[in-house]
């Protein structure tokens, strides 16, 4: 507890050793403040696009599209036998038929609003929503080729798959950015630490003279680098809260962006985080300087 008090409070005499300001101070909290920035939105747009996706999944996977043979004469009879079939069917909780007007809505974007379905012979679709405990599909594609040849039962399955590893490799590349963004504040704190010690070669020196050991020396710089990540990064934290804030609330995927229930927790620990990558970064670059000072 006392070493934290130390480390938050700071030692008067580290201004001898590392300057409080200057354009490393200047550095490697602006730095710290961007790359926390950026790894709040990436790890929103990340945690969002995945969940958005796994509603998206589960909502496919409680779906299905029944569709019936494009044939006008016994179009009635097999909409009416698949409705009977669909209603007596354990695990189906609701089957609609679509109308004509959402049908050529579907249809629109490939062949567009001009379509008459009147002059074409076109499927018949009818929406099933699975209950809680789903149907058998193997069972009713048989009871459906029996009744009604020519009857597709769709699950959605390529839709849902493709979905799911995409949502995948978005959660990826999102970690991905953020272990870069880890790497990128390590490397230019160890600079900034670096620069500072050749800055202050004199200085230390003197230290050295007076009985000043090395871990005082390294001390002095962990603790002030290590205070500008955490501080740069709680600076940049907020401003990516705010930036996700001011994004546009248009209903669409903008408006799922953000951090839900226990994803808050992420931008809480990012200062954290930074504040461990400053400490081990500063101390590893401070003792190889001062070991080549020796």
């Amino acid at each position: 507890m006392t070493a934290l008090l130390e480390l938050i409070m700071g030692d008067p005499q580290a201004d001898r050793v590392v300057p409080p300001t200057g354009i490393t101070a200047k550095l490697t909290i602006f730095v710290s403040a961007v790359m926390a920035m950026l790894a709040v939105i990436a790890l929103a747009l990340s945690l969002s696009t995945g969940r958005v996706a796994d509603r998206w999944a589960d909502e496919l996977s409680q779906a299905a599209t029944l569709r019936l043979p494009a044939d006008p004469e016994s179009a009635s009879a097999h909409l009416l036998k698949a409705l009977e079939i669909l209603e007596t069917t354990p695990g189906v909780a609701s089957a609609r038929a679509l109308s004509s007007e959402e049908q050529q809505e579907l249809l629109a974007p490939w062949f567009g609003d001009d379509l008459l379905l009147d002059t074409m012979p076109i499927p018949q679709l009818i929406e099933i929503v699975a209950d809680d405990a789903p149907y058998d599909p193997e069972g009713l594609r048989a009871r459906l080729a029996a009744e009604i040849p020519g009857a597709v039962l769709d699950e959605h399955d390529s839709w849902r798959e493709p979905l799911l590893a995409a949502a995948k490799r978005v959660r990826f590349i999102g970690w991905a950015v953020i272990l870069l963004i880890g790497a990128s504040v390590a490397a230019m704190i160890t600079l900034a630490a670096q620069a500072s010690l050749s800055a202050n070669a004199q200085v230390i020196r003197v230290l050295r003279l007076v009985g000043a050991r090395d871990v005082y020396i390294a001390r002095a710089f962990v603790q002030r680098y290590t205070l500008r990540s955490g501080l740069g990064a709680i600076a940049g934290v907020v401003l990516g809260l705010i930036v996700l804030q001011v994004l546009p609330d248009s209903g669409g995927f903008f408006s799922e962006i953000g951090f839900v229930g226990f994803g808050w927790v992420w931008p809480l620990i990012i200062p954290l985080l930074a504040a461990v990558v400053g400490f081990f970064a500063t101390r590893s670059a401070a003792f190889a300087r001062l070991k080549e000072q020796t």
